[in-house]
């Protein structure tokens, strides 16, 4: 518990003018999982951009009259974000738009360069003004800068490619095509599909595309780029197979949607088979297996399946604490984890209970759920993790940058059991992560601390404005 999402991306090419509008208001409705800090929609309307967006969750900036607000078009770009660099801030929001000498470019992007400091500051000093403090505006500062000696945004696009470093799944528009790109090491899923007339979707997982009728075409390569004009769809590959594969593992244990399939792999039956290999590792006597809803509820299935022990409610979640919820001020004796989860009295009571969760982080919120079943009458309580133990900082878009504030930093399994209060405590053994994506290649630096890319000085997420306000000073 704890682990913040990164972003989701949604693209739409027609051949005809379409209400592309509300289709990426349902295809981001569908990411929502991915990011709750912001969202925005840009639409092309035969070469000029309209474009809204601000703070909050999809149906709290696109109400009704908004969206109608928005034209008819042909292209259009969506993001929801969650932010790994760059504070949550307005001028933040995505689509990211550039209005330049050879036209207008609308940028979404989900992930970080693991380069973006240093970008930053050679931009900078060869005089780019930049309006935000995300990593966004330096992808698409440098890809305008190379379209000005190219022939076609596609190949600015694959110039840029050469300067940037990390994770970044793109969904790009231009006033002409739509443009997907997927990083080398494909650390972040992107797909597309198209709609029975001919409307080509672009989306972070295939669940968007479910959502707006589209039927899954295939997953973007890694390295690849895709562009989606009147004349078809081109592929270009001249840096796939670059590196090997190095896929987030913690796609398919937490950030993506249960029903979404990923380079081939159902998240869940990967969250099942989770489930399964904990029981199979770390097997247990007890009289229930519960989930932490809703991130545990698979790899919970998955480990009642394989121990056999009867699966059961535990915990109800309140579904309706939205961004807007009002956390209660400390003079109030109120805990934030009491109004979110509650324990079914009547089914824990006097029982023996495994509950599984897909990860630890500061360890706070763990230890809240245990003393909320100890006190619902549980006997006792067994904690099962669905991912191994967080000991380092993610440099690819999850919003661990510091191993300050983990749990596991400097503990062993024993001392963390006992500051949450478990009987026994047990993580997903690191050696079996390839299981989870059929052994495909995936990155799990942040429990391995193997990094595929070099490592960043600065892994702040408001780094750039630790910058601005060190200039204010001076």
């Amino acid at each position: 518990m704890g682990v913040h999402e990164e972003c989701g991306v949604f693209g739409i090419f027609s051949p005809r003018t379409a209400d592309v509008a509300h289709i990426t208001y349902y295809g981001l409705y569908a990411l929502q999982h991915r990011g709750q800090e912001s969202c925005g929609i840009t639409i092309n309307d035969d070469g000029v951009f309209y474009s809204y967006k601000d703070l909050g969750i999809v149906s709290e900036v696109f109400n009704s009259e908004r969206i109608n607000s928005l034209p008819k078009g042909s292209i259009a770009v969506g993001h929801v974000r969650y932010g790994t660099t760059g504070a949550a801030n307005r001028n933040n929001c995505q689509p990211i738009e550039v209005n330049h000498i050879k036209g207008s470019l609308a940028v979404a992007h989900n992930g970080n360069l693991s380069n973006a400091v240093k970008l930053r500051s050679e931009l900078e000093l060869s005089g780019a003004i930049f309006h935000t403090t995300s990593d966004t505006e330096i992808i698409a500062y440098i890809i305008t800068r190379e379209r000005l000696s190219s022939s076609s945004i596609e190949e600015a696009v694959q110039k840029a490619m050469a300067y940037f470093e990390g994770a970044y799944s793109l969904v790009l528009m231009s006033p002409q095509k739509l443009i997907c790109v997927r990083d080398p090491y494909g650390f972040r899923p992107l797909c597309y599909g198209v709609t029975p007339d001919g409307i080509y979707v672009v989306a972070s997982e295939s669940c968007a595309l479910n959502a707006v009728g589209a039927e899954f075409v295939r997953d973007v390569e890694p390295g690849e780029i895709l562009i989606f004009s009147k004349e078809g769809v081109v592929s270009e590959r001249e840096r796939c197979n670059k590196y090997a594969r190095k896929f987030c593992v913690f796609e398919y244990i937490y950030f993506s949607r249960s029903d979404s399939v990923i380079d081939g792999v159902s998240v869940h039956l990967s969250r099942v088979r989770a489930g399964e290999i904990l029981a199979e590792e770390f097997p247990v006597k007890a009289d229930m297996v519960i989930g932490a809803p809703d991130s545990g509820t698979d790899a919970a299935i998955g480990f009642s399946a394989a121990s056999k022990i009867p699966y059961g409610v535990g915990l109800i979640k309140n579904k309706y604490i939205g961004r807007t919820f009002i956390y209660p001020d400390q003079s109030l004796r109120i805990d934030g984890v009491r109004i979110k989860l509650s324990a079914v009295k009547s089914s824990v009571k006097g029982k023996k209970i495994v509950i599984v969760d897909d990860s630890i982080v500061r360890g706070n919120t763990v230890k809240h759920v245990v003393e909320l079943l100890r006190e619902a009458g549980a006997l006792e309580i067994h904690v099962r993790i669905s991912s191994p133990p967080f000991l380092h900082p993610c440099y690819y878009g999850t919003d661990v940058d510091s191993e300050d504030y983990l749990i596991a930093n400097g503990r062993t399994v024993k001392e963390i059991g006992e500051i949450i209060g478990a009987d026994s405590l047990a993580f997903f053994p690191v050696a079996r992560l390839g299981e989870l994506c059929d052994d495909k290649g995936c990155c799990d630096a942040c429990f391995s601390g193997e990094y595929p890319t070099d490592i960043p000085e600065n892994v702040c997420k408001n780094k750039f404005e630790q910058k601005i306000s060190e200039s204010k000073k001076a």
